[in-house]
């Protein structure tokens, strides 16, 4: 499980180590640009119920830690699915790698 350290009040996210490879890729492109933007995610099984939103900003430093020391192997295409989001009103949606984003809005939707 690895973390994203953020801000000077040391926020602290963990996040599965392949996931974070790939935001990390996202992430790190648009602060180059930049560029401002939200990261939103749902709350581990093992924390509290719910979601959380983070502001990210080429101002507020910020720090990747990886539990495994080999880097993974990226997709392509999960990390386009993940740029999408970053650039759209809604800021980046961490899904899983096997769930494109309007699917999963489309099955929270039919449970409300």
């Amino acid at each position: 499980m690895g973390t994203i350290h953020y801000g000077g009040s040391g926020t602290i996210v963990h996040i599965e180590d392949r996931a974070l490879a790939h935001l990390k890729v996202v992430i790190s492109t648009k602060l180059r640009r930049g560029e401002s933007f939200t990261l939103s995610w749902r709350h581990r099984d093992d924390e509290e119920r719910g979601r959380s939103t983070l502001w990210l900003h080429p101002a507020i430093p910020l720090r990747f830690v990886f539990d495994e020391a080999e880097p993974t192997m990226l997709s392509r295409e999960w990390i386009e699915r993940l740029a999408e989001s970053a650039n759209s009103s809604g800021g980046i949606l961490l899904v899983a790698e096997d769930i494109a984003p309007s699917a999963e809005a489309d099955a929270s939707s039919s449970a409300h």
